[in-house]
């Protein structure tokens, strides 16, 4: 059997992964992203640089999945986690800046029950249903 070459994206200067990065960011998450590491530049900014740089600068930049299905792959982690509601949140405001339906986050929830159970697929779909509300009250349809 041959081996297959690897197909990597490797930055020719260490801010390009940043300014890759940001842009992603706010393509995705908007003001909230960038509320997130606002927040966190005031107590770790070494962690806010490294949470734009290898996320979003390095995987979300991929050409593989689009950024809907990265987001319903994030969403879906996240949720299956169970212990990080802030973060399912964000990305599930992501997931609707992106593409995704109210209805396809909802579907997500329920798929989710099979692999990490209801009270995973519960707390995502408590955890929406507050998304959608902040969204419907901005007079975001999606």
């Amino acid at each position: 059997m041959g081996k297959q070459a690897l197909s990597m994206t490797i930055p020719i200067k260490p801010n390009d992964r940043f300014e890759r990065g940001l842009a992603k960011l706010n393509e995705i998450d908007g003001e909230a992203g960038q509320r997130v590491i606002d927040a966190l530049s005031e107590v770790a900014p070494d962690l806010a640089r490294y949470m734009i740089e290898f996320p979003f600068g390095d995987v979300y930049s991929r050409g593989v999945l689009s950024l809907k299905e990265r987001e319903i792959a994030t969403v879906a982690a996240l949720a299956a986690l169970g212990n990080a509601q802030p973060q399912l949140k964000v990305h599930i405001h992501g997931a609707l800046n992106v593409g995704c339906t109210r209805k396809e986050i909802i579907e997500i929830a329920i798929q989710i029950a099979v692999y990490a159970g209801f009270p995973a697929a519960l707390n995502t779909a408590f955890s929406a249903k507050e998304v959608f509300a902040e969204r419907t009250a901005k007079g975001i349809e999606n």
